[in-house]
């Protein structure tokens, strides 16, 4: 049993939300207040909370309360989470014993691509990047896939924010950026060869969903020594091949990409 003080605010609110979720319509501070065993001063100063933050509505004529679609949108974002990390971790080993070389995946956010698992190459020298890892978009090869396939949105962060130089070989002009990534588009993969670390590179495709957006990225990430900054033919096939295997897991098809 967990050993943690609970924070009564939070289970306040979660009470209402889930008192709201189940309940047939819009619903009153005093009902709220019966079915959560709480006050009503309480209750409307939580739902106050919950307006301003996005997460419920009141219905100006009967000024009871509703959830809002934020709440979905969030957990369909997880469900499609789950649903990307259930697919891309049936092909991910198939990857890592073609190539011999460790393999992540990872999604894209505002700030970056996260890394969500990794499956690892055992050889002498293991690289290792625990999921939760961020990258940012100009310097790792899932950062560029993202600027290449995904939201316009993404460029925002590189063109209105300085550029981190992690070592000698990061780029952080935005013209050349763009360039390179132009080529990304055409390519269909990207490489970052001693950009985030010295001696490591990575080579990263998309992977779309049944609309044709980007899902996420999977990487195979190596030392130099085997991952030239030029990558062989066969380890970029065998990249390029995972991911489309992963894109038509997730109902992608070319035509619907237009």
């Amino acid at each position: 049993m967990s050993q943690s003080v609970p924070i009564h605010a939070v289970v306040t609110s979660l009470s209402i939300i889930e008192t709201m979720a189940h309940a047939d319509g819009p619903i009153g501070v005093s009902e709220l207040a019966r079915s959560t065993g709480t006050t009503k001063p309480r209750i409307y100063r939580h739902l106050r909370t919950l307006v301003d933050q996005g997460y419920v509505t009141q219905d100006p004529l009967t000024d009871k309360y509703l959830l809002s679609l934020r709440l979905f949108h969030l957990g369909q974002a997880i469900a499609e989470k789950t649903e990307f990390l259930s697919e891309a971790r049936r092909i991910m080993p198939i990857l890592r014993d073609r190539a011999k070389q460790t393999v992540t995946v990872g999604q894209a956010e505002d700030n970056g691509v996260r890394i969500l698992d990794i499956s690892r190459f055992r050889a002498e020298f293991e690289i290792t990047t625990p999921p939760g890892t961020l990258f940012e978009f100009h310097s790792s090869a899932q950062g560029k896939i993202a600027l290449a396939f995904g939201p316009k949105r993404l460029w925002q962060k590189v063109e209105n924010h300085p550029l981190r130089k992690r070592t000698e070989k990061t780029n952080t002009d935005v013209a050349r950026l763009k360039e390179e990534v132009d080529k990304i588009k055409k390519l269909g993969w990207a490489v970052a060869p001693e950009e985030v670390l010295i001696g490591i590179n990575a080579l990263a495709a998309p992977i779309l969903d049944g609309t044709g957006m980007l899902a996420g990225t999977i990487t195979i990430v190596g030392s130099v020594q085997y991952l030239k900054p030029k990558p062989a033919p066969e380890l970029i096939a065998a990249v390029l091949d995972a991911a489309k295997q992963i894109s038509t897991r997730l109902g992608y098809r070319e035509a619907a990409a237009g």
